[in-house]
């Protein structure tokens, strides 16, 4: 399959990013009962266990003016555990990094950029003088006004995995990518820029760290580096990131009182069995992960040239969630820790013939949409869905829903069809959801109320 789309931004861009692709296509695999041990367990603030982890996007506030705010105004923020903040950079030398520099780092946006008070959780404009102020400042505020949610720093994706097949290699180059990654976002040394930055500017922001290496062993964005080694090299990554975490967590417990704080460590993990197996020693990483983002989108995209769903819940013969969640149960998951991603927005073709109802029909192009062609938002497609000229299709069994005017067709999920995953998700003791991306949703949160609603249900 062609890869989904990720390019990376900078102050005044635009344009749209999704967690990865899919590239070979497998049976859905018999599922089996998996229990290992662990060694996290941080929860969120919510009343439920589950988690609800939503990811922001650090090129939103440009062009899709999709500030930190409105995870406040739109009642998202008072239903997520944990806020997964989209991406941190490695660079050639194998370090965690920040700058402005295009196309690799947005320190603007991270940490430099003044926000009016319109524009500030707290109601307050950003001063000239004060260290931290952009999105870091404003994730602060919303903890402040959320407390017990958690914000992850996400390193990687799709576009900026590039170095992590370099820097994993040796137990040297690990111990120094895991010890910049805490020291700029953990203890919050951040470069100084002005005013802003310098030592402990960002210190207590980020609660732990999300690894989205797309993919160890696998192919992935062109210039992406992979060896037949990254499956043991990711394992001796993930656990030095464990230790390192643990190690600083017991450092600062004189600090707290005598209270130790638990870092917690996740990742974003493939659907293909072949990218599974090629670069995930299951078993022993879910040791030390408290949880892993299942990719739960993206199974087909626009650039193919026959129309198919991205992110049903069945489909016999085909990638689909419970192919993916019992891929990961057989080998070695334990339930607790699997969290289902969900797509907050469509994959789109035009040109469709055949007739029906437009699905897994040949299609000419991607569909002309608002930010990148065959890409868009979830609160576009309710305003097509609402406006009658597309029909909105639903294959209930299967769990997955699609619009289509007779020419153009998106496949998407709403809030019948993540309703549907949650309650998949409460009967086979999963430990929630992920949503890629928050700024995908409606200025009154659709998607993540529903969601909540679902996993709240007793």
């Amino acid at each position: 399959m062609s890869p989904m789309r990720r390019r990376t931004f900078v102050r005044a861009a635009v344009a749209v990013c999704s967690l990865s692709l899919v590239a070979t296509l497998a049976p859905a695999a018999v599922a089996t009962s998996a229990q290992d041990g662990d060694r996290g367990s941080g929860h969120g603030h919510h009343k439920q266990s589950y988690k609800r982890v939503g990811y922001f996007t650090q090129w939103g506030v440009y062009g899709r003016d999709f500030q930190v705010k409105d995870m406040d105004t739109s009642g998202q923020a008072a239903r997520l555990t944990h806020i997964n903040y989209a991406f941190g950079n490695v660079n050639a030398d194998g370090k965690c990094f920040t700058g402005n520099i295009p196309g690799e780092a947005d320190a603007w946006a991270d940490y430099v950029r003044p926000l009016e008070a319109a524009d500030s959780v707290d109601g307050v404009a950003d001063t000239a003088e004060q260290p931290l102020a952009g999105n870091f400042n404003q994730l602060r505020e919303l903890k402040a006004k959320h407390p017990g949610l958690k914000v992850m720093i996400s390193l990687g994706g799709w576009s900026w995995s590039t170095h992590f097949s370099d820097a994993a290699r040796t137990p040297e180059s690990r111990k120094a990518l895991v010890s910049s990654c805490i020291d700029l976002y953990i203890k919050g040394n951040l470069p100084a820029d002005g005013a802003r930055g310098g030592a402990g500017a960002a210190a207590g922001l980020f609660d732990g760290i999300d690894i989205d290496w797309e993919w160890p062993g696998s192919e992935g964005d062109a210039d992406t580096v992979y060896r037949p080694e990254d499956k043991k090299n990711f394992t001796a990554l993930v656990h030095e990131f464990r230790t390192q975490l643990d190690d600083y967590a017991e450092s600062r417990q004189k600090d707290r009182g005598g209270q130790r704080k638990h870092y917690e460590l996740s990742a974003f993990v493939p659907t293909a069995p072949a990218k599974i197996d090629a670069g995930f020693e299951v078993r022993k990483i879910m040791r030390d992960f408290d949880f892993v983002n299942l990719q739960g989108y993206d199974f087909h995209v626009s650039g193919e040239k026959t129309t198919a769903q991205q992110s049903a819940l069945y489909a016999r013969g085909d990638f689909s969630v419970d192919q993916t969640v019992r891929d990961w149960l057989r080998r070695g998951a334990p339930a607790r820790k699997l969290v289902v991603g969900m797509p907050f927005y469509g994959q789109g073709w035009t040109g469709v013939t055949g007739g029906g109802d437009g699905m897994g029909q040949p299609a000419t192009a991607p569909a002309p949409a608002t930010w990148a062609a065959g890409y868009e938002d979830y609160k576009a497609l309710k305003k097509l869905a609402d406006s009658g000229a597309y029909e909105v299709h639903r294959d209930r069994r299967n769990g997955h829903a699609w619009l289509f005017d007779g020419t153009t067709l998106w496949t998407y999920d709403d809030p019948s069809v993540l309703r549907a995953k949650t309650s998949y998700i409460r009967d086979r003791g999963l430990g929630g959801a992920m949503f890629w991306s928050l700024d995908g949703d409606t200025a009154d949160g659709e998607l993540t109320a529903a969601v909540d609603g679902g996993l709240s249900r007793r």
